[in-house]
C-alpha cells in the first residue's frame, strides 16, 4: 500500500521568466487583430480602425473581364483574429460575393477566427415565406456566410431579429437606439413634447422602447400593401395633434411609406415631422420624394454610405455609428461582454 506524504504540495515557483512568458492558452485566446475592408463602405472601415488605433489590412479586390470577383489578401493572417467590414449596400450581389470570398480566403490562410462585420445585412427583408413559393433568402445568406467560414457575425438593427436564429454561429445584433436617443436630445429642442411614431406594425417594439426611454407617448400607422414597395392605405392609431412627430424605422428604400406617413401626420395636426432611420438605402425615386415631402430632417446612420445622398438632398443628416462597431470589435477581440452597447453609446 503506497504511503501518503504528509508534506503539503508546493506550487511551482513563479520566477520572472515564468511571469514574462505568456502561456500557450493565453496566446491562443488573444491572437493579434486584423481588420480588412471590402469595397462597399471603406469610409466606415477606416473610421473603425482609427478608433481602434490600428492600420487597415492590405487587400486588393478586382474583377476579371468576365466580371468574376478576385480577392488578394496582402498580408499574413495565420493565427490572427480577422474582422472583415462589408455592408449590404450598392451592388449588393457583388458585395456579398466579395465578402464570401474574403472570408474564405482568410479561413484557408489559417486565420484563428473570422468575423464578418455587416452593418446592413443583405436580403434581410426576405426573412419569411409570406406567400406561396416565396424564398427565405435571408436564411440562404446565413448559410452561405457559415459555409464560407465565418465564425461570428456583427450587424446592426436586423429587419427581423429572428434572423439571428438562421445562424448556427454567434450573431451580435447591435442597436442604433442609443445613438438615436442621443441625437433626438441634442437636435430636437421640443423633444419633450414629441410623439414617436412607427410607420408600420412591425416596428411597434422599436418605437415603444424609444418612447419609454424618452418618457413620451407613441403612435402607430397601420398600412396595407398591394405589393412590395407599394402602399395601399394607411390608418393612424394615436393622437399627434400639436406635437412634434418623430417617425422611427429600421430602413427606408424607395421612401414611399415614410413620405405617405409624414403626410398623414401633418393632416392629423403634427407641428413638425422628423424621420429617423437606421439604414438609408434610398433607391429609385427616394431622394426626389424626400425633397418634396414635409420633413424637417431625415436622419440616417452611416451603415450605408450617405455622402452622395446628402449632396442631393439637404434634409438628410447622418449619425456616425462607427464607434459602436469599433467597440464591439474591441470587446469581441478581448473576450468582453457586448451587451453594454445595447443601451449605451461608447465615448
Amino acid at each position: 500500500m503506497p504511503v501518503l506524504s504528509s508534506q503539503p504540495i508546493r506550487a511551482k515557483s513563479l520566477t520572472r521568466a515564468n511571469l514574462e512568458k505568456p502561456s500557450p492558452l493565453l496566446r491562443s485566446r488573444m491572437p493579434n487583430i486584423k481588420v480588412f475592408s471590402g469595397t462597399s463602405h471603406p469610409d466606415l472601415a477606416q473610421r473603425i480602425v482609427d478608433r481602434l488605433g490600428i492600420d487597415i489590412g492590405k487587400v486588393v479586390t478586382k474583377k476579371f473581364s468576365n466580371l468574376e470577383t478576385c480577392v488578394e489578401i496582402g498580408e499574413s493572417v495565420r493565427g490572427e483574429d480577422v474582422y472583415i467590414v462589408q455592408s449590404g449596400s450598392g451592388e449588393i450581389n457583388d458585395n456579398l460575393m466579395e465578402l464570401l470570398i474574403m472570408i474564405n480566403a482568410c479561413k484557408i490562410a489559417s486565420a484563428s477566427r473570422v468575423t464578418a462585420v455587416i452593418p446592413c445585412f443583405p436580403y434581410a427583408r426576405q426573412d419569411k415565406k409570406d406567400k406561396s413559393r416565396a424564398p427565405i433568402s435571408a436564411k440562404l445568406v446565413a448559410n452561405m456566410l457559415s459555409v464560407a467560414g465565418a465564425d461570428h457575425i456583427i450587424t446592426m438593427d436586423l429587419h427581423a431579429s429572428q434572423i439571428q436564429g438562421f445562424f448556427d454561429i454567434p450573431v451580435d445584433n447591435l442597436y442604433a437606439e442609443p445613438a438615436v436617443l442621443k441625437w433626438i436630445k441634442e437636435n430636437i429642442p421640443e423633444w419633450r413634447n414629441s410623439i414617436i411614431v412607427s410607420p408600420d406594425a412591425g416596428g411597434a417594439k422599436r418605437v415603444t422602447s424609444i418612447a419609454d426611454r424618452l418618457n413620451v407617448e407613441f403612435a402607430l400607422i397601420h398600412k396595407e400593401r398591394k405589393k412590395a414597395n407599394e402602399v395601399a392605405c394607411m390608418v393612424l392609431v394615436g393622437d399627434v395633434k400639436d406635437r412634434v412627430a418623430i417617425l422611427v424605422d429600421d430602413m427606408a428604400d424607395t421612401c414611399g411609406t415614410i413620405c405617405h406617413a409624414a403626410e398623414k401626420l401633418m393632416e392629423a395636426g403634427a407641428t413638425k415631422v422628423y424621420a429617423i432611420l437606421t439604414h438609408g438605402i434610398f433607391s429609385g425615386p427616394a431622394i426626389s420624394r424626400i425633397n418634396n415631402a414635409c420633413f424637417e430632417a431625415v436622419v440616417v446612420t452611416n451603415t450605408i454610405p450617405q455622402d452622395e445622398h446628402m449632396k442631393e438632398c439637404p434634409k438628410i443628416q447622418c449619425i456616425d455609428v462607427s464607434m459602436m462597431f469599433a467597440e464591439a470589435v474591441r470587446r469581441t477581440h478581448n473576450g468582453e461582454s457586448v451587451s453594454y452597447l445595447f443601451s449605451n453609446v461608447p465615448y
